[in-house]
């Protein structure tokens, strides 16, 4: 296959980029009507409707998974992997955990602000071949070190594995649900489940959707869009390496994209080749094929630090930094999900088990969204305590604000206090 070549040289490369690097987050119409009707009919007839979807979409009943001995189902390999990469990304997370302050200030007035956990969390895990137990510590780690009392797993068809991963984890509850009808109950609640205060994992285009419309009955942690991977590259790395990190990312699906930047022309050409040999030794390469062609890219830049300025354009979900000085370059980077140093660092370490956060921001939101973290299960309470003296002092400032609103009976509320 033929990858795309690009220069920031050419005269009309900024519309190119833009067209290359835009994705439309509209949903299909019949997709969000279809969903509007699940979730219309779950509010309306609860646990009934959740069981015909469910039998319907899935072919499933639904029914609580107990975790008890789930560790024990798996080969040694696999939960000896699953137990590192847990605790790595506990040690990470664990890092995030904020605490209450306050302080007094000179007038007497008490400030400060608390730290709660959210009491309950909906995580959705896709079931069968689509399950990703990484996905699951990811989402149950962070939710558990916050504090989350009770967090409920909902999956169809989950696997030995994902299971594991869950009782790892500390997951309270897992539903044999899926789909819309499993996002709906999670936020509006049933007879037999209770509803959530947030709902956080990946799922299909349904999934998506149905995040999209109960947001605001209950928070969401993202509507992501396909992954993302942009290499930024001197020619230090072999070209093999960089090839296969951007198969990593194209293999997901064939909206993913996959972006590499570099000044080296010769390099560019390098990883051309390896693309072509090694893409045929894939399992998947009919998906990579398929992502590269859509949406992938090699980019000819004028220097390295023209690089970051159009990787801050882009703002990807990762970003490598594959070169010799890595240390140089990063400060120059404003918008990415995670940032990968150095040729040692694959994306892919970071998707299991370097410890940081795999659910990220995509589709240019780096730009102002963060990683999933302890801080998504946390919330804020202002605390304020003012003294009789503040009263009149302060009372006097919100009464000329308050006139000034036209708001009477907050300026008489403030006014009341000052003796």
């Amino acid at each position: 296959m033929k990858l795309r070549r690009l220069s920031t040289q050419q005269r009309n490369f900024s519309e190119k980029l833009s067209a290359l690097t835009r994705y439309d987050a509209a949903q299909d119409p019949a997709v969000q009507r279809a969903v509007r009707r699940i979730v219309a009919d779950v509010r309306r007839r609860g646990d009934a409707a959740v069981r015909a979807y469910t039998k319907r979409f899935d072919g499933v009943s639904p029914k609580d998974f107990s975790l008890e001995k789930r560790m024990d189902a798996i080969p040694r390999e696999q939960l000896d992997a699953l137990r590192a990469t847990h605790d790595r990304i506990r040690a990470f997370h664990e890092k995030q955990l904020q605490k209450s302050w306050e302080f007094t200030d000179a007038d007497g007035t008490r400030l400060g602000q608390r730290l709660s956990p959210l009491e309950r969390v909906g995580l959705y895990v896709p079931g069968g071949k689509a399950a990703y137990p990484s996905s699951v510590l990811m989402n149950a780690v962070p939710a558990k070190v916050a504090g989350v009392r009770e967090l409920v797993m909902a999956s169809p068809n989950p696997n030995p594995m994902v299971l594991a991963a869950a009782a790892l984890a500390g997951v309270d509850r897992v539903l044999g649900i899926g789909g819309a009808q499993a996002i709906a109950a999670l936020a509006y609640g049933t007879k037999s489940i209770q509803r959530v205060d947030k709902i956080v994992g990946p799922g299909n285009a349904y999934v998506a959707e149905a995040k999209r419309q109960v947001f605001g009955e209950v928070g969401i942690d993202m509507v992501a869009g396909p992954s993302e991977i942009l290499v930024i590259a001197d020619g230090a790395a072999p070209a093999d390496w960089v090839a296969m990190d951007l198969f990593s990312q194209a293999e997901h699906d064939e909206s993913a994209q996959a972006i590499l930047l570099s000044p080296n022309e010769g390099y560019l050409d390098e990883v051309a080749a390896s693309i072509r040999k090694l893409l045929v030794e894939m399992p998947r390469r009919k998906v990579i094929a398929a992502s590269l062609k859509g949406r992938g890219a090699l980019i000819l830049t004028r220097d390295l630090e023209e690089a970051c300025a159009v990787a801050n354009r882009i703002a990807p979900e990762h970003l490598e930094l594959a070169v010799e000085n890595p240390e140089g370059l990063v400060e120059k980077i404003r918008n990415a999900g995670a940032i990968f140093l150095g040729r040692w660092s694959s994306e892919a370490i970071g998707d299991y088990c370097a410890g940081p956060n795999h659910v990220l921001p995509t589709a240019g939101t780096a730009r102002f969204s963060s990683p999933l973290g302890v801080y998504d299960f946390q919330k804020r309470t202002s605390v304020i305590e003012v003294s009789q003296s503040a009263a009149a002092k302060l009372g006097r400032i919100a009464m000329t604000l308050a006139e000034g609103e036209g708001l009477t009976a907050h300026a008489r509320a403030a006014g009341m206090r000052i003796k």
